[in-house]
């Protein structure tokens, strides 16, 4: 991993898999509130999928690749761990990302020697106009521009790594902090969530929780695959909302 192309192998490999199988990422963790001179809140426990497919963007040269996948994610009781359908009387809207892809290019990927293993990190500060605008939403909108922070880490195996296989072991974290979600209606009331969880890479999408996959097959079957080919704009819970409320 001595050049930005070996660097982005290696976090391929460990993300995704460099044949174009498919690879499935399970995580659960819990989703907390914050407010200023207000205690810190579990509101929710977090469950999610992530079916992805990497493929080589031709356009770019052999070292560029575009990594397609659908992403799932639930919100959940933080004593039962049930899927919930409301909270407070409102109705949740779970995560439905299709599509939630990335391109990506050879770049010094942030890699920490942890002796046996090696950490891939990505920190990725957003800030950019919300698709949900104050004047449009106000209240399901905290703000005109959309800020979170999303923080990303994948643990593989240095041996794994030095090996042939396409696709190598690996478990991860991810860390958000973000605005309030737009179906809390909580407007522009200071504070917001942060979300801390934790999953790995599965043998196969039939090793996600049956419960999960339940869910799934049942609200929207289509979960349980990634893309076949490139689409944008990505989706996220903000457009998602959007789509579902329109503006008047």
């Amino acid at each position: 991993m001595t050049t930005p192309a070996q660097s982005l192998r290696s976090l391929a490999r460990t993300r995704a898999s460099l044949d174009g199988e498919e690879v499935t990422y399970w995580w659960s963790g819990n989703v907390y509130a914050w407010s200023p001179d207000e205690p810190y809140e579990h509101v929710f426990g977090f469950e999610g999928v992530n079916v992805a497919r990497l493929v080589q963007d031709a356009d770019d040269g052999p070292d560029a690749y575009r990594l397609l996948t659908r992403e799932a994610a639930f919100y959940l009781d933080p004593v039962t761990r049930e899927i919930l359908e409301t909270w407070r009387d409102l109705p949740v809207i779970h995560v439905w990302n299709d599509p939630a892809n990335q391109k990506w290019r050879p770049f010094p990927v942030p890699t920490t020697d942890l002796g046996a293993q090696v950490c891939f990190s990505l920190e990725i500060p957003l800030a950019y106009p919300s698709p949900l605008p104050v004047s449009q939403y106000p209240l399901h909108s905290a703000g005109d521009t959309y800020k979170a922070l999303e923080l990303f880490q994948f643990f593989a195996d240095r041996a794994d790594l030095t090996g042939p296989a396409p696709s190598v072991p690996a478990t991860m974290s991810w860390t958000r902090m973000s605005p309030w979600l737009p179906w809390m209606a909580r407007g522009q009331r200071p504070g917001g969530l942060t979300f801390h969880c934790r999953g790995r890479k599965l043998g196969s999408y039939a090793e996600v929780p049956e419960r999960t996959r339940a869910y799934i097959a049942d609200h929207h079957p289509r979960f349980a695959r990634a893309p076949e080919r490139w689409s944008e704009p990505n989706e996220t819970s903000w457009t998602y909302f959007r789509t579902l409320n329109p503006p008047v």
